[in-house]
């Protein structure tokens, strides 16, 4: 009798430094546009919530920035934070996209079955 040895998937997608099968079965169920989607719009939501986070930094400074305080420092201000909330989130944000795609994901593969 021999013994064949047990392997796991090296691919297979982790939570909290284990695998997740759960991901894994349900990204078996769902088709890779619905996965850019969802990857797509974890991001933006994560985007979308640094920049709310982003503007509460910024809302009590006056007179700082290239304009000083005049009336498009406001507008510069606002530029300037969701810029900021896209780069941070593109590479890689502060863990909230990955939640997101998986809770996305694992609803899709669940309305399939």
């Amino acid at each position: 009798m021999s013994i064949v040895p047990v392997s796991y998937p090296t691919t297979a997608p982790t939570r909290n430094g284990r695998p997740d099968y759960d991901l894994t079965a349900a990204l078996a169920k769902v088709s890779p546009e619905t996965q850019t989607k969802a990857r797509n719009s974890a991001r933006d939501f994560e985007a979308m919530f640094l920049n709310s986070m982003f503007s509460q930094m910024t809302t009590g400074l006056k007179g700082e920035g290239p304009f000083g305080d005049t009336v498009g420092t406001g507008v510069w201000r606002s530029m300037l934070t969701e810029q900021y909330s896209q780069t941070v989130a593109k590479a890689g944000g502060v863990g909230i996209a990955s939640d997101v795609f998986r809770t996305l994901i694992l609803q899709q593969a669940n309305a399939k079955a």
